[in-house]
C-alpha cells in the first residue's frame, strides 16, 4: 500500500502541486518569498552529483546556445510587432530564454541520450542566463521605475548568486571533502578513502523542492492573475498557451538537428557511456540529436516562471506556466515511443 501511494505521487506529483497550488493560493501565495531559497537549494543538491572533471565542451553545445539567445531577443521584438501585446511578447520570450532544466539530463539517459553531455549544457545554459537575463530584463521592462543601470545591477545581484551559487558551493564541498580524504589517507594509509557522494537518504531532495517550489509558485501565479483578471484579454491567454506549444515544439525539433548536424566525438567519456548504457544507440549523431533535443527543449520552468514574476510583467508568467504542460506531454511522448524502441 505505501509503495503504491508512493508510485502514484512519483507519477502525478507535477499534476497535484499546480492543483494545490492553485487551490490554495490564498495562503499560499505568502510563502513566495522563499522561492529563491528552493531553487537554490534545489540546484545546489542537483550540482552536488556532478564531478567537475565530467564537463566536456562540445560544438553543439555552442550552437544551441547562440540559438537560444538569438530566438529569445527576436522572438519578443517579433511578437511585440505582430500582437502589440507586451504580456505575450515577453511570455513567449521567456519559453525560449529559460535555462536547461536539472532533470533533463535523467529524461535524455532514458531515451538514449549522453548524461555527461546534457550536464555540461545545463551548467553553460545557466551560466547564460545569469549573464543574459540582467541585460535583456531592463530593455523591455522598465523595473520600479528604475533605468537600465540600476535595474540591471539589481537583477545580476539577485540571479546571479542563484544561478551560479549553488554550483560554485557544490564544487568547493566536494572540493573540501576529497582534500580531508587526501589528507587523511596521507596520514593513515589503512584510513578507507572515499571520493565525494551525496548520502543516499539526500538523493531525493531535488525532486522534493522542486515539487514545493512548483506550489508556491502557482500559488503566486494565480494570486497575479486573480488580481489583474479585468486587465487580461482573451487572446492574451490564447496567443500564450498556442504561442508556448509552438516554442516547445521549436525548441525540441532545432535541438535534435542540431545534434544531429553537430554530433560529440567517437571517443573519449561519451563514447564510454554509450558502450555502457544497452538503451543507447551506437551512432553517435543519433546520441547527439537525442541530447541536444532535450537540451535545448526542456526547460527549467520554475526558474522562468519565477523570473517572470520577479523582473516582467506578472503575468507573462503565463507563459513558462505553460510551457510546463507542453514539455511534459511531449517527454511524456517520448519515454513512451523509446519504450517500444521508437523515437520522435
Amino acid at each position: 500500500m505505501h509503495n503504491t501511494m508512493r508510485n502514484f505521487f512519483y507519477s502525478n506529483a507535477l499534476w497535484l502541486s499546480m492543483i494545490i497550488g492553485v487551490v490554495g493560493y490564498k495562503w499560499l501565495h505568502y510563502g513566495s518569498p522563499i522561492l529563491p531559497t528552493l531553487i537554490f537549494l534545489m540546484l545546489f543538491f542537483t550540482f552536488c552529483k556532478i564531478d567537475p572533471k565530467d564537463l566536456r565542451l562540445r560544438a553543439w553545445h555552442w550552437a544551441v546556445l547562440a540559438v537560444q539567445i538569438g530566438i529569445s531577443i527576436a522572438s519578443y521584438y517579433l511578437l511585440l510587432l505582430l500582437t502589440h501585446d507586451v504580456v505575450v511578447a515577453q511570455g513567449l520570450m521567456m519559453c525560449f530564454i529559460m535555462p536547461t532544466a536539472t532533470a533533463a539530463p535523467i529524461i535524455a539517459g532514458k531515451l538514449g541520450g549522453s548524461i555527461q553531455n546534457l550536464t555540461t549544457f545545463t551548467l553553460l545554459s545557466n551560466f547564460a542566463t545569469a549573464i543574459v537575463v540582467p541585460i535583456f530584463f531592463p530593455l523591455i521592462y522598465q523595473t520600479a521605475g528604475m533605468t537600465f543601470w540600476p535595474a540591471f545591477l539589481l537583477i545580476i545581484s539577485r540571479i546571479s548568486p542563484l544561478l551560479l551559487g549553488p554550483f560554485v558551493a557544490a564544487w568547493l564541498l566536494r572540493w573540501a571533502y576529497n582534500t580531508y580524504q587526501r589528507y587523511k589517507t596521507k596520514h593513515n594509509p589503512s584510513y578507507p578513502s572515499s571520493s565525494f557522494e551525496l548520502p543516499h537518504a539526500l538523493a531525493p531532495m531535488p525532486f522534493y523542492l522542486w515539487v514545493g517550489t512548483i506550489i508556491f509558485l502557482m500559488a503566486q501565479l494565480t494570486n497575479s492573475i486573480i488580481a489583474d483578471w479585468t486587465s487580461i484579454q482573451l487572446s492574451t491567454i490564447i496567443w500564450l498557451l498556442v504561442g508556448s506549444f509552438i516554442a516547445c515544439l521549436i525548441q525540441f525539433f532545432a535541438g535534435k538537428y542540431i545534434g544531429w548536424r553537430l554530433p560529440a566525438a567517437t571517443k573519449g567519456h561519451e563514447y564510454e557511456e554509450v558502450l555502457l548504457n544497452p538503451n543507447t544507440p551506437r551512432d553517435m549523431p543519433t546520441i547527439s540529436s537525442i541530447t541536444a533535443g532535450q537540451a535545448f527543449g526542456q526547460k527549467n520552468t520554475t526558474l522562468g516562471v519565477w523570473m517572470a514574476q520577479t523582473y516582467l510583467n506578472p503575468l507573462s508568467a503565463l507563459g513558462a506556466a505553460a510551457y510546463i504542460i507542453w514539455q511534459n506531454i511531449f517527454n511524456s511522448a517520448q519515454l513512451s515511443r523509446a519504450a517500444h524502441g521508437k523515437r520522435i
